[in-house]
């Protein structure tokens, strides 16, 4: 009988997650048919305060606002939320297949709309330059679908979820 051990450290993970979570923003804004240069010309930034607040436990979620600019009404939003555990499986996981298919069904925005990407932290959260509170806008109206679980790692992981009509 032969034993191993393998261990993943928090930071590899926050690294892992924090990828795997704005590559799966990156493929919503795309799919949903919308130009993701703003998000990728910007995606050190967005790395930069995912990173820093997943490190230190901040970070609650992350939330793409799709709206019409011309009455800066919410047409749909995203959301992925952070879970925070203790206990890890040791492995490392992303179900991107789950993500394609709420995009399905969620459906393209029109082409009039934009969008913004902010996140929601607990109160105590560090700075990183750049970044400061916002607000929401009201997703009255809207429905929310929940995905589940779609991006893991040891002692973290992410469910997605959608709003829509």
């Amino acid at each position: 009988m032969s034993t191993s051990t393998f261990v993943i450290s928090y930071g590899y993970t926050v690294t892992y997650v924090t990828t795997k979570m704005l590559l799966v923003l990156k493929e919503i804004i795309r799919e949903i048919g919308l130009d993701p240069s703003r998000f990728t010309d910007d995606f050190d930034t967005y790395e930069d305060a995912v990173s820093t607040w997943l490190s230190s436990r901040h970070l609650q979620r992350i939330t793409l606002e799709v709206y019409d600019p011309r009455t800066n009404g919410l047409v749909t939003r995203w959301d992925i939320d952070v879970v925070y555990s203790t206990i890890g499986e040791g492995r490392l996981w992303v179900d991107t297949a789950a993500v394609r298919y709420a995009i399905a069904k969620a459906g393209v925005a029109p082409s009039s709309c934009s969008y913004d990407i902010k996140l929601k932290n607990a109160p105590g959260r560090p700075d990183v330059p750049g970044w400061g509170p916002c607000d929401f806008r009201s997703t009255d109206r809207l429905r929310r679908y929940s995905i589940g679980a779609t991006i893991g790692g040891n002692g973290l992981h992410a469910q997605t979820a959608y709003w829509s009509r």
